[in-house]
């Protein structure tokens, strides 16, 4: 008898995983401990042929699974990943399984990312006996700003480093069922920065006695803006963005000090290195010109999400295998946000796809986005994200990136 067919097997499934979904949905947790949301993975899954690990970092969660078919060449060894953590804001669905946790929700679709790769579980372990080699289901907590993929490498939860790696993120204003991804740069780094603007205050009255920091704040802002479109080219871009400043404390006083922060995002290493550079040159010159000084502060966040090109074209194969109407997307460009899923690609090959999870009567454009209070997903596109997880890591293990 024939294998049953992956998408079939997968929305076999659908009931565990939208059932899961929702009770991850309903209890969201925030940063590195995800004790809750880690205990139901684990119960979810407990009577499947796992092996488990768990670090002491983070309440991250790998799963082993060895494959019980024939060897046809060498053994290999992939990674599927979902990460857990929800966001710090309240929820505006009115959905019966709505956050219960105050100042919480998940409303970037880990808790979909989770239960989809709890289903890629079920489904191997259902087909193990087609494949040989090693499955490694990554549940990563801290992905929202706090590098849970970075601790967990640290931690030595991957070791040894799995020859493929794939992960999926869903997109709440994209068609229902569309695969999307794209080789090379997919997302950008992600770093934060500080500037701290110090002159000497006084009287609102009598600027022309004091060292004011305000318009030397200003003039910087509008300088970055121009260091970016005249410093670094179009075909690899940069952006940086001041989202806030600080400073004064009553109309007629001149404060001592202004302070700006923003975010530096870059599609490239050289981009990024680069643009920390002219951004504290920048700042420190102007003020100097002014006699004033500044202070530039740059924290780093996640790498360039880089995507291999053979995995890209694994993902577009299994995503033709499956048969779905909405099919498969080459983005023509990266996308700004960023994915600590960077780390783990920084240390194997391999791709993260984009699952469209409009409903399929709706305007995707007229759909509310990730990180919006009033995000929502149309469930029934919740087993393709799971069969193109699972049929990636089948794949792999059984013909490699060919």
């Amino acid at each position: 008898m024939p294998p049953i067919d992956i998408l079939e097997q997968a929305r076999g499934f659908a009931d565990r995983i939208v059932a899961l979904r929702r009770a991850i949905h309903a209890e969201p947790e925030l940063g590195l401990a995800n004790p809750k949301t880690r205990d139901k993975l684990r119960a979810a899954l407990a009577h499947l042929p796992l092996e488990w690990r768990e670090g002491p970092s983070t309440t991250g969660l790998v799963a082993r699974l060895v494959g019980t078919g024939a060897a046809d060449g060498p053994l290999r060894r992939v990674l599927l990943r979902g990460d857990t953590d929800a966001l710090p804001m309240a929820e505006e669905t009115g959905l019966t399984f709505s956050s219960h946790v105050p100042g919480a929700m998940h409303a970037c679709g880990h808790d979909t990312h989770a239960a989809m790769l709890a289903g890629a579980a079920h489904v191997l372990c259902a087909r193990a006996d087609l494949f040989a080699g090693e499955v490694v289901f990554m549940f990563q907590p801290g992905e929202e700003g706090f590098h849970g993929a970075r601790y967990m490498i640290e931690d030595g939860l991957l070791d040894p480093l799995p020859d493929a790696a794939f992960a999926l993120h869903v997109m709440p204003d994209s068609p229902h069922g569309l695969i999307a991804g794209r080789a090379g740069a997919l997302m950008a780094s992600a770093d934060r920065f500080e500037i701290i603007v110090t002159g000497q205050g006084g009287h609102a009255s009598m600027p022309h006695q004091t060292l004011d920091p305000m318009p030397v704040a200003c003039e910087i802002v509008t300088a970055i803006q121009t260091m970016v479109t005249r410093r670094f080219p179009v075909a690899d871009p940069v952006v940086a963005t001041v989202s806030e400043i600080h400073a004064g404390t009553a109309h007629n006083i001149i404060p001592d000090r202004a302070v700006l922060r923003g975010t530096l995002r870059t599609l490239s290493r050289h981009n990024r290195i680069a643009l920390h550079e002219r951004l504290t040159t920048l700042a420190k010159g102007i003020a100097a010109a002014h006699g004033l000084s500044a202070t530039v502060a740059v924290f780093e966040g996640f790498p360039v999400t880089i995507c291999d090109a053979r995995a890209v074209d694994l993902g577009e194969a299994v995503t033709a295998s499956l048969g779905t109407a909405a099919g498969f997307q080459r983005l023509s460009h990266p996308i700004m946000g960023a994915e600590d899923f960077a780390y783990v690609l920084e240390k194997t090959p391999g791709a993260m796809f984009f699952l469209g999870v409009a409903a399929p009567d709706a305007d995707p454009k007229q759909c509310w986005g990730i990180h919006s209070p009033r995000m929502v997903v149309d469930e029934a596109a919740l087993p393709i994200g799971t069969a193109l997880l699972a049929g990636c890591a089948e794949r792999f293990l059984t013909r490699g990136f060919k």
